[in-house]
């Protein structure tokens, strides 16, 4: 008779702008990825957020071929909402994202989700900064994703984190319920309150270093989510809303 409990839920958000292009080949390699690791009750969720050019559509289109997939289709734009909205409705016992593009590497998935859901951290972030990284990517890019954390280490000289915006996170039920409920940031900055909560709140946090290609459509807007992330560590570090 077989002592093993069962398997630990894990839902996988891909929060998506007008992804309408990409969407469906970025699911199936994840679902085929789910096929091949049955450790994990894997749940994909999509979730659209304001999307325009029928990503929407297609997203309840995958919901009704897959199984594993549900459509979150909301009126807002925001990776922030997005992934509040998926996280704070899910039952899961892990809850993670990954960027639609695919550029951390997908089979270094279910390392981030074991950090989790059996490497007892309650929040884990894909860093590309961290020793054992392997990236390609601009060096402007490069360039400003150091100067941030060292902004980031200059408001929370405490805070150690290598990479906070890395689209690639897995969060834990405690972290959950303690962290994700309070944080206040809709857009880009989610991510950096995310860890800066959860560093403050006393939960374990962890890093793992990832493989990571850029895409070079990216809907990252550089200078305003900078001011973005500047106004959000002023909010966090001081209690100023500027």
């Amino acid at each position: 008779m077989s002592t093993e409990g069962p398997r630990p839920t894990v839902d996988v958000v891909i929060p998506c702008y007008n992804e309408v292009s990409v969407l469906r080949e970025s699911v199936e390699r994840t679902l085929a990825l789910f096929e091949d690791d049955p450790r994990y009750n894997w749940r994909l969720v999509i979730a659209d957020n304001g999307s325009n050019d029928g990503t929407s559509e297609l997203a309840r289109e995958l919901e009704a071929e897959h199984g594993r997939v549900r459509a979150l289709v909301l009126t807002v734009k925001g990776r922030g909402i997005a992934l509040r909205e998926a996280w704070l409705g899910s039952d899961a016992d892990v809850v993670s994202y990954m960027d639609v593009d695919l550029s951390t590497e997908l089979s270094q998935l279910p390392d981030l989700v074991g950090m989790v859901a059996e490497g007892g951290y309650d929040v884990v972030s894909g860093s590309r900064l961290a020793r054992g990284s392997q990236t390609k990517r601009s060096f402007k890019r490069e360039f400003i994703s150091r100067c941030y954390v060292l902004i980031i280490r200059a408001f929370f000289p405490r805070l150690r984190i290598s990479d906070a915006q890395c689209g690639f996170k897995a969060v834990g039920r405690r972290a959950l319920e303690e962290v994700v409920r309070g944080i206040e940031d809709r857009a880009w900055f989610f991510d950096t309150e995310l860890l800066i909560r959860a560093q403050q709140a006393g939960l374990r946090v962890g890093e793992l270093p990832v493989r990571w290609v850029e895409d070079p459509d990216t809907k990252v807007h550089i200078v305003s989510t900078a001011t973005e992330d500047i106004r959000g560590l002023v909010r966090l570090r001081f209690g100023l809303r500027l």
